[in-house]
């Protein structure tokens, strides 16, 4: 399978050696062979409109938790199964005046709560590499469709991991920005103040210029960082990494990773000792905590969040409803999946009156030493360096009936998340044939350098060129 990257199509636009719509039939010609299989697209727009056609008119799928004008806006959900968005989210409008051709709506776990895209209502999404395995969670349309050249890029969310995480089963190059780097305007919301939008790619440039493209400041998102200057996340993906620091947290290196994932992990490391980065061991010591802090604030705010779909202003109603509480309990009965109601139900309780101290409150007071150790290890290193998951994609349904297994996907992951940092993964392996995934975490707003550290390691690698062995070569 050849791939091309968007900013060889960007480049071919630009000198009038392709059109847009060119480029808009050789993927739909390779969405229509493979995506019965990869199942990657809730929905394909056939004969998707160019509002602006530019050098940026390149195939784009949206993780169907960001709105689209007059698109269908289902959160992978019965509860938002015919809910068509009336107005676009802040990263679709930048999308569409740089002239990006927005093709569809990718799978994901109903309302982004999961870790495999198993718990979308409509579908499950198969790993490219395998097809009997999981993408990852939440944006695992996302990650697939981009894995399978289905899409050059995509866009997807972040709340604990759900970028990460995917780009690494998938092979893919996954970012979490900064928290408030990205509006969260039309994003609809699972945890206010972890929720984050980011770029799925093939490559680390890709992901650095579609990251060029929906970044910066809007006065709809309270929670975005205001007066952002623009900023190429590009402009050092040339420069050396010599005399970096990159600390290596010990307690993301212990038990319960794969020996394949730790082994590949220590040979990316080494790689950047012979491009004359330093290695040091640095310590969170409050880190064994954080999977535990990171579901009882996400539950916490997701009780609070999902409260609104009660069947009265929009969503799901459900028939049997013979009274105001009837139809509160059996809409939302009807319309949200297990998954869904296990964590309302964890939030609820996390917020009520005898537990709010002792769970949430703990959990936010865990949060705060959390983010008082990462900036202690930053004050030793210039960017962190960890696995992004300590397996490698599991089976369908190996880890479906045991939810403390599957949260335990994200123990990696959720420390960027907690603490508001840009986190990138990146392939750096293979481990029976599917992809081990590096991450790379910096400090507040430092996106361009973790993409400077990703592009180095990926220069000197060709993990990146490796596609996948569970789609026919086209």
């Amino acid at each position: 399978m050849t791939r091309y990257s968007a900013k060889y199509w960007h480049e071919q636009l630009k000198a009038n050696e392709v059109q847009a719509a060119e480029i808009q039939d050789y993927y739909a010609q390779r969405t229509q062979k493979h995506e019965p299989r990869v199942l990657g697209f809730l929905s394909y727009f056939d004969t998707p409109e160019l509002v602006n056609a530019s050098t940026w008119s390149i195939p784009l799928a949206l993780k169907d938790n960001i709105a689209l004008k007059d698109k269908t806006l289902s959160c992978g959900s019965k509860m938002l199964a015919n809910y068509v968005s009336p107005f676009d989210a802040h990263v679709s409008e930048l999308l569409k005046a740089a002239g990006v051709n927005i093709v569809g709506k990718a799978n994901m776990d109903e309302f982004a709560m999961g870790s495999s895209t198993e718990n979308s209502a409509f579908q499950q999404t198969h790993n490219p590499w395998d097809l009997e395995r999981v993408p990852g969670g939440s944006s695992g349309g996302s990650a697939a469709l981009v894995a399978a050249d289905l899409v050059p890029w995509s866009l997807g969310s972040s709340t604990g991991g759900s970028i990460r995480l995917p780009a690494s089963f998938c092979g893919v190059v996954g970012m979490k920005p900064s928290y408030g780097r990205v509006s969260r305007y039309g994003l609809v919301a699972y945890a206010s103040s972890l929720d984050q939008i980011g770029p799925l790619t093939n490559n680390v440039e890709d992901n650095a210029l579609l990251l060029n493209l929906i970044a910066g400041s809007d006065s709809r998102d309270s929670t975005s960082i205001q007066s952002q200057p623009k900023t190429d996340f590009t402009a050092l993906l040339n420069t050396p990494v010599k005399d970096k620091v990159i600390g290596v947290p010990k307690e993301m290196m212990t038990e319960g990773l794969s020996s394949d994932v730790k082994a590949a992990v220590e040979k990316a490391l080494a790689i950047y000792s012979e491009q004359g980065a330093q290695i040091v061991e640095v310590s969170l010591p409050t880190l064994p905590y954080a999977l535990a802090a990171y579901y009882l604030i996400a539950t916490s705010e997701a009780s609070s969040n999902l409260a609104r779909f009660d069947g009265v202003r929009y969503g799901h109603r459900s028939e049997q409803s013979g009274n105001l509480m009837d139809l509160y309990l059996n809409s939302r009965s009807e319309g949200f999946g297990h998954e869904v109601k296990l964590r309302i139900m964890l939030g609820t309780f996390a917020l009520s009156s005898g537990y709010y101290d002792a769970y949430y409150l703990k959990a936010q007071k865990a949060r705060a030493l959390l983010i008082r150790d990462t900036h202690k290890a930053f004050e030793q290193c210039d960017v962190m360096m960890a696995p992004t998951a300590p397996v490698t994609a599991f089976k369908l349904g190996e880890r479906l009936k045991d939810p403390l297994q599957m949260y335990s996907t994200d123990i990696l992951t959720v420390m960027a998340n907690l603490t508001g940092i840009p986190a990138l993964s990146l392939p750096c392996g293979l481990s029976d044939g599917l992809p081990v995934g590096l991450q790379i975490m910096g400090k507040p707003m430092a996106e361009a350098e973790v993409y400077q550290m990703a592009f180095a390691y990926e220069q000197a690698t060709q993990w990146h060129h490796l596609t996948p062995s569970g789609l026919d070569a086209q």
